[in-house]
Parts: C-alpha cells; structure tokens; sequence
C-alpha cells in the first residue's frame, strides 16, 4: 500500500489507539504524540499507550504526559490500533499481545528488518519514522500546527544525532525546514536532549567509558552497563542513550555493541557501525534489526556468554 492509501485507510477510523516501542526514544514518541494531537484536532480519540514509562527527559514533549504503561487502565474499545516505529512485534513488549486484538492494525515504520506484522503495513527506509509521519499528515490535511511540528522534529533531531548521522538525506533537511516554519522548536528539543544531563548520567558515561574493550584487532569496540552500575550512581536504564555513539566514534572502530542489562540474564543489545558491516544482519542472527548502521536486539543468558556470542558473530562479518 502507498502512505497515501494508509493515510486514507486510517483516516475512516474516529478512534485510535497508538503503540510505542518499549525503552521508548524521541523517535516513538515523537511520531505517536504527533499523530495523536493531529488526529484529536480533527475530533477523533486518540491515545498513546507504551510499556515502558517516558524518560524525564521527555517530559516538555507535547502530549508525552498522557501516554499509558497500563493498557487495563484503558476501558474504552478502539476503532483501530496503530503501531509506530517498531519493526518487529516484541518491540512493543507485552503490549503486542493488546495491538492483535483488534482486527485493523496499522504497522508505520522505517526499519528495513520490519516483519510487516500488521493488517495495513506502511514501511519506508528513512531518517526518522518523523518522516513518514509527516507525509501522512500531509496526505490527509491534517492540520500540522506548532506542537505537531515539535512532536515531528523530536523524532528526526534524535534518529539523526541533531542532523550528523548518515541517514540524513535532501527530504530530511527539506521536511524539516517545513517543521521549523510551522513553529517545530529546534532550539528547544537540541538545548534539552543534546546539551543538558543529569550528574548521575555525566557519571556513569565517564565510568562506562572507562571501561571500553576493544577486540578483533581494535575493530569491535564493546561497552556494558549493568543494573549494579546504574545503582552506584543514582542513573536509570534511559540515561545510557546515546552511549553507544562515543565506541563507534574511535578511529579504527568498525563495529561498536552496547551491552545493557536489562534484568537478570537478560541483556539489551545495540550495535553500531562505521559503515563497512551492515549490523542489522548480525542483530538479525539474535531475533532483532533495524538499520545497516544501526540495530538491536535482546539476547539471555550470562554475561560472558552473551558477549563472547556477539564477538564470535561479529567476527564473521569483518
């Protein structure tokens, strides 16, 4: 289906229901608040729902404070189901087994590992899903006000690292020139997520960065965040966001893997390349994906297992 054919399809619904991914990051949010505030201009419900709670950091994000961790909280029976952002159906966590019950599921994405899990499945290689939300608004005439705009460019600032990554192409400077006209608070979303921190995170970076492992000829660049270090510093598991973007920056890396538990022998797996290896074949190997030069996935077991799997992986694409 094209964006404009969803976009028509989604538009016959009054009441919608949105899913973000679990861990969420200003990509998920951002597409979700804005598709909610645009559709609840247009007199339709819309409500954001996530398993896990927002970051704080998020908390000056239009909308962001109406999003529900509890699904059980939600009585009311929407009209459809709308997932955004997630590639695969355990990104949504628990909350994936709520989005099936409804027969008119919406899957938007920008994940090339996407597993069309959806009724109606929109899934285009961009910057940012930001991006495509943005053309679906577009194709309807929803009406893209100042916080919409915001909401949009949240998600297209922290999925291209304020505009440096590679995924950065002619429409995304393009889409947000639009945004930034219709009042998208640039300054605003760069000074609270790129120039602000908490000491608690300030110093678990500097104490995660300390402890870099570098393998494979200083190739594979490895950092680990365990529970007992986020406790020793007062810092929460959202705080290491953008870690992984420091490993990846050292001449010589080609490959950088964050290592972050996420509860006992469990671990959340991010992978980062220089561009020479496509990491969403190797996070593909352990159940995730995402991107060629930036993917994930979750792997149990006991530390030392799990990093000398990924090593050995990895050692087979270099």
């Amino acid at each position: 289906m094209t964006l404009k054919e969803i976009a028509a399809e989604l538009n016959k619904f009054s009441s919608v229901l949105i899913f973000c991914h679990t861990r969420p990051d200003g990509d998920t949010l951002g597409s979700a608040t804005a598709l909610k505030i645009a559709l609840e201009k247009q007199g339709k419900r819309a409500d954001i729902a996530c398993e896990s709670a927002v970051p704080e950091k998020f908390s000056f994000v239009p909308g962001v404070g109406s999003v529900v961790n509890n699904v059980k909280e939600l009585s009311f029976r929407y009209d459809a189901h709308v997932a955004v952002d997630c590639s695969v159906e355990g990104m949504m966590g628990d909350l994936y087994h709520y989005f099936v019950k409804n027969k008119n599921t919406f899957n938007i994405d920008h994940h090339i590992s996407n597993s069309n899990y959806a009724k109606y499945n929109y899934v285009e290689n961009r910057a940012a899903c930001c991006e495509i939300i943005y053309g679906l608004l577009k194709a309807v005439d929803l009406e893209i006000d100042a916080d919409v705009a915001t909401c949009l460019m949240l998600g297209v600032c922290t999925d291209t690292g304020y505009f440096i990554h590679s995924n950065v192409t002619a429409d995304t400077l393009y889409i947000s020139s639009e945004l930034f006209k219709k009042g998208g608070r640039l300054q605003e979303i760069g000074k609270k997520l790129f120039k602000t921190q908490k000491k608690a995170r300030a110093l678990l970076y500097a104490d995660v960065m300390n402890r870099i492992r570098f393998y494979l000829d200083d190739k594979l660049a490895v950092i680990s965040i365990n529970k007992s270090d986020l406790e020793k510093f007062g810092a929460t598991s959202d705080m290491t966001e953008g870690f992984i973007d420091y490993p990846i920056s050292i001449e010589g890396v080609e490959v950088a893997v964050s290592i972050l538990e996420n509860k006992e022998n469990c671990y959340k797996i991010s992978f980062r390349s220089s561009g020479t290896v496509d990491v969403n074949q190797i996070a593909s190997t352990f159940g995730g994906g995402g991107h060629i030069l930036a993917s994930g996935c979750m792997i149990n077991g006991f530390f030392e297992d799990v990093k000398d799997k990924i090593i050995r992986t990895v050692s087979l694409y270099l």
